[in-house]
């Protein structure tokens, strides 16, 4: 009979706390957009581009006019002057390949991290607010999840932003 008696009471406290547990969702990419932290990023990232753009085009400038000027001077050129040259701007043209790779790749690692930094902080700020809430669970519904159910679970995005100083 004692053992019945336990067997329920625990039954009942399990059924209880499940019906306890909070499931959240939230929409980062929202935060996040809303964030001047993204804004300064983009901001940066964009300039850093342009910079890096106008590099190139005036190599590609500088390129251009040393081919035209070989090309009105290539019949009257001896030789071992043409084939120096014709090196010289197939080494332009390939610090200019290089460079765009170079620029792509400092910009590519800059916008990593900068965006590491901004999703930190989200990933912080949610963090902090399932703690608090104490939530079992808070999903990200812009990470491709098949589905989140919105009726069940409690959208956090405004406790997030708020928790962020949005």
């Amino acid at each position: 009979m004692k053992k019945l008696i336990i067997c329920a009471i625990c039954a009942l406290c399990g059924f209880t706390t499940a019906n306890a547990q909070k499931f959240g969702h939230v929409n980062s990419q929202e935060i996040i957009q809303a964030m001047p932290e993204f804004a300064k990023a983009r901001t940066e990232i964009e300039a850093l581009s342009k910079q890096y753009e106008a590099d190139l085009k005036s190599m590609y400038e500088e390129l251009q006019k040393k081919g035209e000027a070989y090309e009105k001077e290539q019949a009257t050129l001896p030789q071992n002057i043409k084939e120096r040259r014709e090196k010289e701007l197939a080494e332009m043209q390939q610090k200019i390949q290089q460079s765009y790779q170079d620029n792509q790749q400092a910009l590519a690692k800059e916008q990593q991290e900068k965006m590491q930094a901004i999703t930190t902080k989200v990933l912080d700020a949610i963090k902090a607010i399932g703690a608090a809430g104490n939530y079992v669970y808070i999903m990200d519904v812009t990470s491709g999840i098949p589905y989140i159910s919105t009726t069940l679970s409690t959208d956090v995005t405004a406790e997030v932003k708020k928790k962020l100083g949005l």
